[in-house]
């Protein structure tokens, strides 16, 4: 087989975040949760049920992140582990079909959600533990925000294709265009809006293609004996030692919270302005692509501002923005903004939520981009799957507090609202541990 140059390998790395990305975009945030929300009719009773959901899939990611970047460690075999994972992706999103108006199953589509997600989180890690090996430590990066840049395109384009040709508006039964769904979607169905599982499953399908040509192992070996064992004992040791690691314990449970934090926003950011400001899904998807252009945009010029001044920088400028951000989410409402009444049919708190949702599109792009150079810095050499495994095990060991805080708090508060607050001090708390991160790891001590 010919070599593979580098510029390929890069771009087929790429490629990754551009197939995986419409799970984020389309299915978490923009499309289908919102219209989960419409189908339950229950926008506190659908933000509630969604928290649950993720909150299964975050505790399944936990038990296995560490575990299966150990053992690729090991066995040095991550392709095959990023095909079974893509497997389940593919599964889950295009399950989502089945989520009928009138024979809607909420456990069935939760099931398959938390199937697609599962695949895509843990694929992802692998895929990130390959980062160190596609150029010298001064690009990591410049590579890193231009994948999460690339990415935020292709979740674009993926976001507008639903909005023009398929996403129907439950009122009008028409999409953004005015048109019926195409390829004779029943908008009575829901058959446009429901073919976002479907074209998220067949948009990694076909999008993945470059980096399976194209990306390949360092080096490749056989399984060794005993592989799994040693594995465990390595991941043992490694939990073990954490605390001997204080750079990297800290920075674990830095992007545990904030991670957390950043992710509640995602997968509540469309459910809350359905249920508080009545959008619909047209609207929500329209918020979407502002967030993610600022997003794409944000997360190109991050990259470079993590290549001058290093991921920590970065990172805090971030936290704190979103801090305040989610502090300004809460006091946006159909009747007032930052407690002050507004006119009747006032356009003032759409405008107000779609400039928030830019915002966070470009702090959350920059900071997730910088979190897996950070991780990279951190992290031992030779045991980057492993890393990658504690980190995914960081972000969702205690995944569940975010959903499942606002779960309960809209629960017994009746207030979306009031749900999120929650968010607010897992930001702050994140943002105090990140103060005893060293830049480059404990290597530098």
């Amino acid at each position: 087989m010919a070599t593979i140059s580098l510029r390929k390998r890069v771009w087929g790395w790429f490629f990754f975040d551009w197939a995986s990305q419409p799970y984020n975009t389309l299915l978490i945030t923009f499309i289908f949760g919102p219209y989960v929300k419409e189908l339950l009719d229950d926008g506190a009773g659908a933000q509630a049920a969604w928290g649950y959901g993720i909150t299964a899939a975050g505790l399944a990611i936990a038990v296995l992140a560490p575990v299966l970047g150990a053992l690729a460690d090991i066995s040095g075999n991550r392709i095959r582990w990023i095909w079974l994972f893509s497997a389940m992706y593919v599964i889950g999103a295009g399950m989502l079909w089945f989520a009928a108006p009138d024979d809607f199953n909420l456990l069935f589509t939760l099931m398959f959600f938390a199937i697609g997600l599962v695949g895509m989180e843990m694929a992802t890690i692998f895929t990130n533990s390959m980062l160190p090996d596609l150029g010298p430590r001064e690009d990591i990066g410049k590579l890193s925000g231009n994948g999460w840049a690339f990415g935020y395109v292709g979740g674009l384009l993926a976001l507008v294709i639903m909005l023009t040709l398929f996403a129907e508006s439950a009122e009008t039964g028409r999409t953004i265009l005015g048109i019926e769904p195409i390829l004779g979607f029943d908008p009575v169905q829901r058959e446009g809006t429901r073919f976002v599982g479907p074209l998220t499953a067949l948009w990694y399908a076909l999008f993945m293609v470059p980096f399976f040509l194209f990306v390949r192992e360092p080096r490749r070996m056989a399984r060794p004996a005993g592989a799994f064992g040693k594995a465990m004992r390595q991941l043992g040791s490694t939990i073990r030692n954490l605390p001997r690691t204080p750079s990297l314990f800290a920075y674990l449970g830095s992007s545990m919270l904030y991670r957390d934090a950043l992710n509640g926003m995602y997968a509540f950011g469309g459910i809350y302005a359905a249920g508080v400001l009545g959008w619909g899904v047209v609207d929500t998807g329209m918020f979407g692509i502002i967030a993610i252009i600022a997003g794409a945009i944000f997360a190109w010029i991050g990259g470079r501002a993590d290549a001058v001044f290093g991921p920590k920088p970065v990172i805090t400028t971030c936290i704190i923005v979103l801090t305040f951000v989610a502090i300004a989410i809460t006091l946006v409402s159909r009747e007032t903004l930052f407690g002050i009444a507004v006119a009747e049919g006032s356009r003032l708190p759409d405008i107000t939520f779609l400039t928030l949702g830019a915002i966070i599109g470009a702090a959350g792009g920059v900071i997730q981009s910088a979190s897996r150079t950070m991780m990279v810095r951190q992290a031992r050499p030779g045991h980057m799957a492993e890393g990658f495994g504690l980190f995914a095990l960081a972000g969702k060991a205690t995944s569940f507090i975010a959903p499942a805080s606002v779960a309960v708090a809209t629960q017994l508060t009746g207030s979306q609202q009031l749900g999120v607050t929650p968010l607010i001090a897992l930001f702050l708390l994140g943002l105090i541990l990140l103060f005893y991160v060293k830049s480059d790891g404990d290597r530098a001590a």
